[in-house]
């Protein structure tokens, strides 16, 4: 009788063992970077401890798809029994994953350290209505518009880095009047899931808190309408109560709302 009969008594087992393993690792790494964001929403953890237990499921997770990745290209080869459809999958989480931390790693190596945007860095909107939130937060950065920061031996010029990385936010002019345009930022603001804070039509001010999806993070927006001509000038600012850098989402959260403002 022939021996290739047998096939599994000449096939290694340790591709197997190594997928598996692999699979639970990535496992590991997909619990911790998934209860990251639960921990700081229902502040259970610091932002920081949060945001390290992000980055220590992005670092298994990478670990764990490298695995999966041997023990699959060894199974293969040798043609050993392993779990290859739970492996596929394992291996596409693990990479899609693997890509979006890289992005974001990417994203804050290229965007500055500053998290406080406007429209008008010489003259920026203020923050009244919320104030008191912020400081119940314990937010790390004034509500005052700050010009300059220092960085460690550095000191950084805020407008001069928000030209140079967001030369795009600059002021809206509208032909609406400036009733017109701050009821009209009240919708824009809803429709982009914003919490108003205060409404203040005779100081054509609108305040309100906006949500980042997975950690809520909260941010503060102020939004001010002047009369400009016949119609109206709309400036913004966005500024979030924790961290230094922002990963540019004040200046996406500004540049959103004013293209809603344009285009609805």
């Amino acid at each position: 009788m022939s021996t290739t009969a047998f096939p599994s008594l000449h096939t290694p087992r340790w591709p197997g063992r190594v997928t598996h393993l692999g699979l639970w690792i990535l496992g590991a790494g997909l619990l911790a970077a998934g209860i990251a964001g639960p921990l700081n929403r229902f502040a259970l953890t610091s932002v920081s401890v949060a945001l390290l237990t992000l980055m220590i499921g992005f670092v298994v997770i990478v670990a764990g798809t490298a695995v999966t990745i041997i023990g699959v290209l060894f199974g293969t080869a040798k043609r050993a029994r392993i779990p290859g459809t739970a492996a596929v999958v394992g291996i596409v989480i693990g990479l899609a994953l693997t890509a979006y931390g890289a992005s974001w790693i990417y994203r804050a190596q290229h965007t500055p350290p500053i998290n406080d945007i406007t429209t008008d860095p010489a003259n920026p909107p203020k923050f009244v209505a919320v104030i008191p939130l912020r400081e119940r937060a314990h937010a790390t950065v004034a509500p005052q518009y700050i010009r300059e920061e220092r960085l460690g031996d550095k000191t950084i010029d805020v407008p001069a880095l928000q030209a140079k990385y967001y030369p795009y936010i600059k002021p809206l002019f509208m032909s609406l009047s400036p009733a017109q345009a701050l009821a009209k930022a009240r919708r824009v603001a809803q429709a982009l899931g914003w919490r108003i804070d205060a409404y203040v039509p005779a100081d054509g001010r609108l305040e309100a808190t906006a949500h980042t999806l997975f950690f809520d993070f909260k941010d503060d927006v102020v939004v001010r309408v002047r009369p400009h001509g016949s119609g109206s000038r709309i400036d913004v600012r966005s500024e979030s109560r924790v961290g230094v850098g922002d990963i540019g989402t004040n200046a996406a959260r500004i540049r959103a709302f004013l293209d809603r403002m344009k285009a609805s």
